[in-house]
């Protein structure tokens, strides 16, 4: 893919080489088919051990819309934090390769950010609309989890850890610098910091079927994020952690935009997106 794309995909995989194709795969005949904006796949390789960064460069070469990144450390946050640092894409987007998201619901939660009218967009399972197929343990888990997020942190959004998130590549300029994860806390912290920063976040109730062959550690998972909760939690009470009032300052810049643009008896004409 020569175009720059309006929307970038990122698939972070560590240790993925059986399932890694066929989603990709399904993931590019979803975009074809039923996406109507321009959209690249990148496959982020964080620290595998098995063919995963082997797979991951075949389906390079087998699609125009897909590129490989590897990374020879482990960490969702560090591999998302560096595609993302890099993108030259309007909009930043990830997904779990188990694709337990249906992909019906990634056009209603990349819309409202490219046409500018949010900032960030999650999808959640926690919401009126939702369908979840999950054990109760894990639903158990994560409803204590986003519960006490919202106590302690006071955040309103309803679900940090569903992986299927969407960022305005200009936001995600301001607020990765400040993010200091580099594991799965990654996204609840950039949604911390998003919201104090004043940023619009919308939700998107999605249907989601847990991966009965996750090999995520549930419980050193959990600690490490109530050891990012709480120095998130200090740092912005005591001030260490600064967040730019990035809201104010998009408002700024869209009302300058705005002033500056040329009126109707321009010589050009502005397109609209295809």
């Amino acid at each position: 893919m020569n175009e720059i794309p309006e929307v970038d995909i990122v698939v972070p995989v560590r240790n993925e080489e059986h399932d890694l194709a066929p989603s990709v795969t399904r993931l590019v005949g979803y975009l074809r088919d039923d996406f109507p904006f321009t959209a690249r796949v990148t496959i982020a390789d964080n620290g595998s051990t098995d063919n995963t960064w082997l797979a991951a460069r075949s389906l390079e070469k087998a699609f125009p819309e897909v590129r490989a990144v590897h990374l020879d450390l482990a960490g969702r946050g560090r591999a998302l934090h560096q595609v993302w640092s890099s993108s030259d894409a309007e909009l930043l987007a990830y997904m779990d390769v188990d694709l337990s998201t249906d992909l019906n619901a990634l056009l209603p939660l990349v819309a409202p950010l490219l046409s500018g009218h949010s900032d960030i967009a999650i999808g959640t399972r926690l919401a009126h609309g939702s369908r979840v197929i999950r054990g109760p343990k894990r639903e158990i888990i994560s409803r204590c989890y986003n519960l006490l997020l919202r106590v302690a942190l006071r955040v309103r959004f309803s679900d940090a850890q569903c992986g299927f998130k969407a960022i305005r590549a200009s936001q995600a300029r301001q607020l990765l610098p400040l993010v200091a994860d580099s594991g799965w806390f990654f996204d609840t912290e950039l949604l911390v910091l998003a919201e104090r920063a004043g940023l619009r976040i919308h939700e998107v109730p999605v249907d989601w079927t847990d991966d009965t062959d996750s090999r995520v550690d549930i419980v050193d998972t959990a600690l490490r994020d109530l050891h990012g909760m709480a120095r998130v939690g200090l740092g912005l009470a005591r001030g260490t952690i600064k967040v730019p009032p990035l809201a104010l300052r998009e408002s700024v810049y869209a009302k300058s935009a705005a002033l500056t643009a040329p009126g109707p008896t321009a010589s050009h004409s502005l397109g609209g997106r295809r």
